[in-house]
């Protein structure tokens, strides 16, 4: 088992610098912060901008160099004149927002908001998941599967933002039917709030409530039709009706037999489902005002802040890799015939 990580992990980082090197030839294709903010300077002022503003400019953002050179400072500093740039020496390059806060401590300061919000939705929308499927399964064609076949396709017909923005709604009219502030619909807790590590989580509990529903739902639904399909076609198989025909209790074959083999399916799309949810993140958290990584790096995007956008990049990318590794993990666990050596 050890060595099968140790390998899978190597082999994430080829995968993972050429995303990077994509991505930052695409972000840097699409934007020029260079121009866009002589053009701010410009409108502000009325007269053009002087040459040596627009080569100060070029050489705070490393513009004055090639988009090769660019990412190879931005990977390795090497060559680098302001020490503020080098992800290999812990630098993730200058942001262009004129922000003193730098890029490294933005982004660890919201990734933990941001995490706490995507591990919650997940697991929650995981094991919601293969319950309602499992369910639909063995009541196929009941009530109860057309049911949560209806609420399914239509959670997942749903754009998040009407969602989040409906949910946020529904909780505020909520507390004012009950006279509470049970849940919490803005913010990712309590302004000025200092305790230690479980204090901190006890107090963001009511603000992860509502925001953790809105993203588990979109993650439920698709996840849920893949556990039934899956559910439903082992059910049909031989050894499922071998065991059947030889006395085994239905709950047994539909423990032991028939719910351990549906689940490698899904075991393979539901990991990569953090990628989603990091995705869906960027809206839910500008819904309920939290301060999180999505929201960081949406304004980044917007505003054409390459190395910004590339940091949100490279942890989207570990995350999504993380959930390949315990996907390949979770097939060894469930079936017994895949060796990791």
């Amino acid at each position: 088992m050890v060595v099968f990580i140790i390998r899978r992990t190597l082999m994430m980082i080829p995968v993972l610098l050429g995303a990077t090197i994509l991505c930052f030839g695409l972000v840097d294709f699409a934007n020029d912060p260079v121009q866009d903010r002589i053009f701010e300077i410009q409108q502000s002022t009325g007269e053009p901008v002087p040459q040596t503003t627009i080569d100060a400019l070029e050489s705070a953002w490393y513009y004055d160099r090639s988009v090769p050179e660019r990412y190879w400072l931005w990977l390795t500093g090497v060559g680098e004149n302001n020490g503020d740039i080098g992800l290999l020496q812990g630098e993730w390059g200058p942001s262009i927002d004129g922000s003193a806060m730098k890029i490294g401590d933005e982004v660890s300061a919201r990734f933990w908001i941001t995490l706490r919000l995507v591990l919650f939705a997940t697991l929650a929308s995981v094991g919601i998941a293969i319950l309602s499927g499992v369910v639909s399964a063995v009541k196929q064609y009941s009530r109860t599967d057309y049911t949560l076949t209806f609420l399914g396709f239509l959670f997942l017909a749903m754009p998040i933002f009407w969602l989040g923005s409906l949910f946020k709604e529904g909780a505020v009219q909520l507390n004012k039917l009950l006279g509470t502030n049970l849940f919490q619909t803005y913010g990712s807790g309590t302004t000025g709030f200092r305790g230690n590590g479980w204090e901190v989580f006890a107090d963001s509990i009511p603000y992860l409530i509502v925001p953790t529903l809105v993203l588990m739902l979109g993650g439920y639904a698709a996840i849920s039709r893949y556990q039934r399909a899956s559910m439903l076609e082992v059910m049909n198989s031989d050894y499922v009706r071998l065991a059947r025909a030889k006395g085994v209790r239905n709950r047994t074959v539909m423990r032991r037999h028939a719910l351990r083999t549906a689940l490698i399916p899904v075991a393979t799309f539901a990991p990569l489902s953090l990628s989603a949810a990091m995705g869906g993140a960027m809206v839910t958290e500008s819904i309920f005002g939290w301060r999180g990584l999505g929201v960081y790096s949406l304004a980044a995007i917007n505003a054409g802040d390459t190395f910004a956008v590339m940091a949100y990049v490279l942890i989207s990318g570990l995350v999504v890799l993380v959930g390949v590794l315990i996907s390949d993990i979770l097939y060894g666990v469930l079936d017994p015939r895949i060796r990791f050596e």
